[in-house]
């Protein structure tokens, strides 16, 4: 694992890069696109699906900390996470577990799908 951390900031982690678990963007991109091309519509899960990281006892058995470094990168760039089983499609869409949080509120593309009507709410596959 590449970790990436910002100097001063109490060592939480801003960026982590992991390699082949499904979890993260390639880029670790906390705006990763989840808005319709053609509709402008933003993607959200309909539901928490079973392996979704936000669910206790850590599910994906991630590396501790992990959750709140991903959250933390999301709230400071005004992002989202990614639900995993979306990643790599053509539609990745936001987390459910992060929408239904206390972080949600944060989410720019939350924010902006609820005030113009144009959120979409899908099933993880």
């Amino acid at each position: 694992m590449n970790q990436y951390t910002r100097p001063g900031q109490d060592d939480v982690p801003e960026l982590i890069r992991m390699n082949d678990d499904g979890v993260e963007p390639e880029e670790d991109e906390p705006n990763a696109d989840v808005a319709d091309p053609l509709t402008g519509a933003v993607r959200l899960c309909a539901h928490r699906c079973d392996t979704c990281i936000f669910h206790p006892g850590d599910p994906m058995h991630l590396q501790p900390g992990r959750v709140t470094g991903m959250v933390t990168a999301a709230r400071r760039a005004e992002g989202h996470v990614v639900c995993h089983k979306t990643l790599g499609t053509e539609s990745p869409a936001i987390c459910r577990g992060f929408a239904d949080g206390p972080d949600q509120g944060r989410s720019l593309a939350l924010r902006l799908a609820r005030a113009l009507g144009t959120l979409t709410e899908v099933s993880p596959p």
